[in-house]
Formats: structure tokens, C-alpha cells, sequence
């Protein structure tokens, strides 16, 4: 049972309002009960006393392979990419995540409270995603939405898992050729099943790959489109605007040089790994400044890890560095909590602290920005999970 449970005298960030100086956190249940300066405390509830400390959202990361991709264990935990195909829309995140893998371990110990785990870019159309939150031991118990998204990549990460055994796609120009196609051939499933529901002799045979693809035709879920570099980002677009389908762009590394085209569009963009090397001839434009200029130009900005690539324990630093490279300390905020649990479709449940929403939240000693602030607790759902 989770007990009725009140923070006091904390300075708190609901992120979706101005912060509260003496404020007082009140829980119950898992839910939020009320956040303000003057809250009323039921008889009988746990009061912490938080005098001087810090109350934060827990952070969301709309960009992991957080519990199925390889750190060091190798082949045994190398589940991002399902290889066979270039099209394999119908494999899903949530089969492959391990929740006792130390990564989840390493997201709450830096206030990380919600992720989204992604399959890998080495297919154009890679799977399912799932949104998880980052204590449990059984994963369908720590899910938050199942499907969130459909993966796709363009760029060189497709192209070298192909290209390199003589298959397609060689090109860019092929993997667009088969991102359409795929999802054409899904128009094509969809009139059939509509068919169907008029006339049971006219349903097709089941194809899991393309009823996945259907998701996406019906604005269920969106393509969330692996995009480095600016032409790939603006492929990317190009062919979401031709289905008239939602779409994220994910990395975004070089989205500085289309700021103004996606912010015309207010696209959501998922930046990162911002702090990194220069691992490839795609992120060799990578700079900190680049959510701060896509914010400016009218861009849904999400700071991600694409842990393992940044480790996730470090995904404030990483907002930290945008908002010392430019971003407002507002969006640089947001763009660790709320805005990402909107652009996966969460923030009923997560992003900000609200009356309502799931008691996930961090106590710091500091501003999370600056360097020697620390972690004291985290909590999810209203049970202490770091501290």
C-alpha cells in the first residue's frame, strides 16, 4: 500500500507552472495529490521535512535502447536489431527489454524516471517502440504506453547494414524507395481490411508487419524517423507530409542548418547525443547549441541519451550544457520532462508535477544544473526507488 505522504519547505519545479519557493509536495496512492505553498496535511501522513532542497519532475528520456542493447555483455544483450530485414515493423521493443539490466539502475540514480526504449537504426523500418518507466521486474507492469512509435532510419546506419552484404538499400536514394513502398503496400493492407469489415470474405491474411505499418496510416502511433544529417532530416519530413503521417525526428544532429524549416513546421525533434564524439561522418556538425537554436525556431525539443551512446545517469548534464550553450533554463528544463512526455503521448501521467499525474520526482540539494548539486531520492509512483 502506498501511504499519504507530504515534502515540505521544498523549493519545486513543476515545470508546468512557475516554481514554488516553501512549497509543499502531497501524495497518495502513487498520485499527486496537490502541490503548492498552502496544502492542507492530512492527519496521519509521513511528513519530510526538504528545507533548502530541491523537488524536480522525474526526467523522461524519449530516446534510449535502455535493457536491449549491448554495453559490455556483447551478443548476449545485443537485441536493438533484428538484421534479417530491412522491414521489420512488426518486432517490438518490449519482447527484448531486460529489466534487471544495470542500466535501468543507472537512469533512476540520475533522476531518469520514464524512457522510451527504441529498436536500433540498422533497418529502415525498425519495430515498435515502448515507453517504461525505470523500476520493476516485470516489464509489461512497468509500462506506460505499448506501442509509442514506429521506428524508421535513414543515413548511413541502413546503408551499412545492407550495403555491405551487396543487399539493398546501397543508397539513400533506396532507402526512401523502401521506406514508400513500405508504407504503400500498408495503404493498400489498410482498404483491404476496410473491405473486410464490410464483407468477412474480403479480409486479408494476417501480415503483423503490415498491420504495425497501419498504426502509423492511422495516426495511432508516429514514425519516430533516425535522422542525422539535413538532408536526411528533410527526407524524413518529405515523406511523412506524403502519408500525412506524425513523426518525430530523432538525433537531429544537423537540425541547426533547417532550423527554420522544422520550426515552421514546430516539429518535434529528439537532440542527441549532444555530448559525444564525433563517432561518424554524420555527427560531424555535433554541437551543444543545437537545441537551444531548434527551441528558438519554434521546435518540440527533447534532449535524449540515446543511452548507451551518452550514459542515461547523464542526461541533466547534457541539458545542462544546452542551457550554458543558449537554451533558456525553461526549456532546457522542459526539454527533459515535459516536453518529452508529450511527444510520446505520456504527459497525462508524467513530465510535470500536477494534481493527477504519477508521484515520479527527484529531491536535489541544488539546481540540477550546477555541478555539485546532488541527488538525494528519487521516487516513482510514490515509492522511493534511489536514495
Amino acid at each position: 500500500m502506498k501511504e499519504t505522504m507530504a515534502i515540505v519547505d521544498a523549493t519545486i519545479y513543476p515545470v508546468s507552472s512557475v516554481p514554488i519557493e516553501n512549497g509543499i509536495l502531497l501524495m497518495s496512492g502513487g498520485k499527486i495529490l496537490q502541490v503548492g505553498e498552502n496544502v492542507t496535511i492530512p492527519q496521519g501522513a509521513t511528513v519530510i521535512d526538504a528545507k533548502g532542497k530541491m523537488i524536480l519532475p522525474g526526467f523522461v528520456d524519449a530516446h534510449t535502447h535502455v535493457g536491449i542493447w549491448s554495453e559490455w555483455y556483447g551478443q548476449a544483450e545485443s537485441d536493438g536489431n533484428e538484421g534479417s530485414n530491412p522491414v521489420t515493423a512488426s518486432v517490438r521493443a518490449i519482447d527484448a527489454v531486460w529489466p534487471d539490466h544495470f542500466a535501468f539502475k543507472d537512469a533512476r540514480s540520475g533522476g531518469v524516471t520514464c524512457v522510451q526504449v527504441t529498436p536500433g537504426s540498422g533497418n529502415v523500418i525498425g519495430g515498435e517502440t515502448v515507453v517504461v518507466k525505470t523500476f520493476g521486474t516485470v516489464v509489461d507492469d512497468m509500462v506506460v504506453r505499448n506501442p509509442a512509435g514506429m521506428k524508421g532510419a535513414l543515413g548511413e546506419n541502413p546503408k551499412g547494414s545492407y550495403g555491405s552484404q551487396g543487399k539493398a538499400p546501397k543508397t539513400r536514394m533506396g532507402i526512401a524507395s523502401i521506406l514508400r513502398n513500405a508504407l504503400f503496400k500498408a495503404k493498400d493492407y489498410l482498404r483491404k481490411l476496410e473491405a473486410g469489415l464490410e464483407d468477412p470474405s474480403k479480409m486479408p491474411d494476417t501480415d503483423l508487419d503490415m498491420l504495425s505499418l497501419v498504426k502509423v496510416l492511422k495516426k495511432e502511433i508516429p514514425l519516430r524517423v533516425h535522422a542525422h544529417r539535413a538532408d536526411d532530416i528533410v527526407t524524413a519530413v518529405r515523406i511523412a507530409e506524403e502519408f500525412d503521417i506524425d513523426y518525430s525526428i530523432e538525433h537531429c544532429t544537423d537540425g541547426i542548418e533547417v532550423a527554420d524549416f522544422l520550426g515552421k513546421r514546430k516539429a518535434k525533434v529528439n537532440i542527441g547525443p549532444t555530448i559525444w564524439h564525433r563517432a561518424k561522418i554524420e555527427t560531424l556538425n555535433i554541437s551543444p547549441q543545437t537545441p537551444g537554436a531548434l527551441s528558438r525556431a519554434g521546435c518540440h525539443v527533447s534532449i535524449i541519451s540515446d543511452h548507451p551512446f551518452h550514459p542515461i545517469q547523464h542526461l541533466v548534464t547534457a541539458a545542462a550544457v544546452a542551457w550554458a550553450n543558449g537554451m533558456s533554463e525553461g526549456d532546457a528544463l522542459k526539454a527533459i520532462t515535459l516536453n518529452p512526455a508529450i511527444t510520446l503521448g505520456v504527459d497525462d501521467r508524467v513530465g510535470s508535477l500536477e494534481p493527477g499525474k504519477d508521484a515520479d520526482f527527484s529531491i536535489w540539494t541544488g539546481h540540477p544544473f550546477k555541478i555539485r548539486s546532488k541527488i538525494e531520492a528519487v521516487f516513482i509512483e510514490g515509492e522511493k526507488v534511489f536514495g
